[in-house]
Parts: C-alpha cells; structure tokens; sequence
C-alpha cells in the first residue's frame, strides 16, 4: 500500500513540478492557464491504455492466484501488444487533430499557443508513457507494489530537474523558457519507460514474457478486450467529461483557468490515498478471487475503502485549514497574482466536502475492476458525468446558457469557476453513493474472466 501511495504522489509530482514552475518563473496567468490544460491532457493519456492496464491486472493476479505463471506471461505480453497499438493510434490522431482540440478546449488565444507548443514537444512521449502504465500494471497483478514507485521516481527526478534546468538555462544549458518545461517533461517520461522495462525483464517474478508470449493469441486478446474495454470506454468518456469540464472553465477567462488548474492540483493531494486503496483493493481483490477466495475479496475491498475514508476525510479537513497557504504556494506568493490565489483557495474548500464520497468512488470502482466487472464503474462514471456534472456546471457557471438549434439562452448563475466546483463537488457525492448501493450486491465478485 504504502508503496502504491507514495508512487501517486510522485506521479502527480510530474504536474506538480511543472505548475510550480510556471507559476514561479513566468508572472503572467495565461501560462498557468496552458499548463491546467497541458496537464489535464498528459493525465488523461494514460486512460486510453486502460484497456491493456485493467485487464493486465486483473488476468494476471487471477493467475498469480491459481499459480499460472505461464498464464500470466501471456496475459502480460498480449496486454503490451494492444498497448502498442493503442499508442500509435493515439500519436496519429494528435498529430492530424491536435491543434484541433486544444482550440475545443476554450482557451484564450495566448494560452493555447503556449499549449499548443508545450504538447507538439511531448507528444513523442506516448509510447513510453504506454509502457509506464501498463508495464507497472502487468508487476502490480503479480503483486509488485514497488516497481510504480521506482520507475516514477525517475520520472520526477528527471523531469523536475531538466525542467528547471532548460526553462532558466542553468548550468550551462540552453535556456528554452515555456518549451524547457516540455523538453523535460518528455525526458522524464522516456527513461521511466526504460526503468519499467528494465524492473519487468528482472524483477518480475516469473511473470517477465518470453519470445513466444508476444505472439498475437487471438483467444487472449479476446479475454482482454472483454476485461479492459469497458474499462477502457470508461477512461476515455471520464476524459472527455473532463475536458468538457474544463472547456466549461476556460471560456471563464485566464484567471478562472488559472485558479482552476492550480486548484486542481492542491485537491490531487487527496486523491493520492484513493489511488493507493484503488491499485490494493483491485490487486487483492483479483488474487483472492483467483484464488476462488470469495469472502476475504470482499472484506478487503471493504477495509480498503473504509481506510481511504478516513484518510481522504482527513484531507478534506486539511484543505479547509490550508488552502490559503496552499494557492499562494503555487503562484509564488499571493502578491504576485492574487486574483488566482483567491479564487484556487475558495475552489479547494468546496471540493474537500466530497472527499469521502470520492474516497468510496475510486475504492470501490477499482475492486470492481479487480474482480473483472468493469461495466458498473462505466455506467455510474459516465452518467454521473454526462448527466450532472457537464449541465449542472454551465448552469452554474455562465451567465447564460445558448440552447441548440437557435432556440435562445436560458438565464445562468454565472458563478464562473465556483459554480462549476459546486457541480463537481454535486456529482462526485452522487457517484459515490451509486458506488456504494451496488456494491453491497452479491453479484460484483462472481463475474467470469
């Protein structure tokens, strides 16, 4: 577990480092602006490899469990095969609509030329983020909580410092300003992926595949799509309601997009436990279910989320005490851009009112996807988006709302970033409550892999 938490913390660290620096090395609020959106992008890029990183977990600790490790191999190689094809796709489609969609997304002009730059630098970094995630999948379903936290150590020790060291031109290096913080980031990424393909090769506890295992195995592949595709809708309709989400924001204007950006990244200070309790539950719950252990699936998945409960609670407590300091952290202190630091503190103490809902959300979502039923997580997930979060926070956000077809406005609250933290905090409330009713179900722990 505690392995898993602090491999979270330092895969936000990645935004972390490069929010800090832009919002310390640059006093205009449109770059704190870009890099809210750069970064909701770069977070959302692992979702589309959720299909191999989901099912990779949960074939492989099933077969851990029944002591297959031939099976896992497979399962391993078969998950990094769609991985591969995944990310070739993902590069085509941004390079032939990249510009495209950072335009959909609302900024003003001079914040998304500066993304715009920041993302063409990145990009070549899909690939390896692939082998990232579902690499550290494939250990994890082994049981390897230790290879994430190495190979994202690595991330952040090198992204952190070549970041600053190309944005100031220090020690000697050329000083790229906005562009250094791309460079670095891609630096970072590349040679995790090397040290997670390193850890799989020889640490990997008999799971590491063979020659023969990265042949395409139609029957595999087909097991895997059925595992990791809704799981996979899911991750790719939670990006898109995020994006949404954030297009919803950044026709707001710089200073709403800034103090959002930056709010969101103060909030990921609580979702770092959720994410350690999600990786544990799904891990344990697949290798007791493998294990044809039905009972203790289900009681570690609930002491899981009872631990995260209390864990992100304590965090919401923290947010209401310290999100002052906090905001004005993150731009260098208050006098430098206090419109931003005002408005990112009143955001972070709505949200930590749902830190315990979104503690039940992500637990229970991620023992679900343990045991195989990836379809429940899709439905709550996307109709909570789609049907509160996205209407409810234009409603709350604009001043008015244009209806489709020419049919006029409806009259909004026009609360700007605040009335869309008050819809996110809505939804993640709701979500986690439907989390919480079907999995008092007996149904989640008996589906077929």
């Amino acid at each position: 577990m505690l392995p898993v938490l602090v491999e979270q913390l330092l895969a936000l660290s990645v935004g972390f480092t490069d929010k800090w620096l832009a919002g310390n090395l640059f006093t205009s609020a449109e770059y704190l602006a870009a890099i809210g959106s750069v970064a909701y992008c770069l977070a959302f890029v692992p979702g589309f490899f959720a299909i191999p990183a989901v099912a990779a977990t949960a074939l492989v600790s099933r077969s851990v469990g029944a002591v297959d490790l031939p099976a896992a191999r497979r399962a391993a190689a078969q998950s990094m095969l769609i991985g591969g094809v995944v990310a070739i796709a993902l590069m085509a489609l941004a390079f032939v609509a990249g510009g495209a969609f950072l335009e959909a997304l609302g900024l003003p002009v001079e914040s998304a030329q500066h993304a715009k730059r920041y993302l063409a630098i990145v990009m070549p970094a899909v690939p390896a983020i692939m082998v990232i995630h579902v690499g550290v999948a494939v250990l994890r379903g082994a049981g390897d909580m230790v290879a994430g936290l190495v190979s994202m150590s690595v991330v952040n020790l090198v992204n952190a410092g070549a970041s600053y060291a190309l944005a100031t031109g220090w020690g000697g290096l050329p000083d790229l300003g906005w562009e250094g913080l791309a460079w670095g980031t891609l630096f970072g990424y590349c040679l995790g992926a090397v040290c997670v393909a390193t850890l799989l090769a020889w640490r990997s506890q008999g799971i590491g595949p063979r020659a023969a295992d990265w042949q395409p195995d139609a029957a595999w592949l087909r097991r895997i799509l059925h595992v990791g595709v809704p799981a996979g809708v899911d991750a790719v309709a939670n990006a898109a309601c995020h994006l949404g989400f954030l297009s919803i924001v950044n026709r707001m204007g710089n200073i709403d997009a800034a103090a959002h950006s930056v709010a969101i990244t103060i909030e990921s200070l609580a979702y770092l436990p959720g994410s350690a309790f999600q990786v544990a539950a799904a891990t344990l719950a697949g290798q007791f279910l493998g294990a044809c252990d039905e009972r203790r699936a289900r009681k570690s998945v609930w002491l899981a989320a009872l631990a995260c409960v209390a864990f992100m609670s304590a965090a919401g407590v923290a947010f209401l005490w310290l999100s002052v300091p906090l905001a004005d952290w993150f731009v260098g202190g208050a006098e430098r851009q206090p419109e931003v630091a005002d408005l990112t503190a009143r955001l972070v103490r709505i949200v930590a009112f749902a830190q315990p809902s979104l503690a039940l959300l992500m637990v229970l979502s991620g023992g679900l996807r343990g045991a195989g039923a990836t379809r429940v997580p899709l439905l709550v997930n996307f109709l909570g988006l789609l049907l509160v979060r996205l209407p409810l926070a234009v409603g709350l956000a604009w001043p008015e709302v244009a209806l489709p077809a020419g049919l006029g406005t409806l009259p909004g609250m026009g609360l700007g970033a605040v009335g869309a933290w008050y819809a996110m905090a809505a939804d993640l409330t709701l979500r986690g409550v439907a989390m919480l009713i079907f999995f008092s179900t007996p149904h989640w722990s008996r589906e077929r892999v």
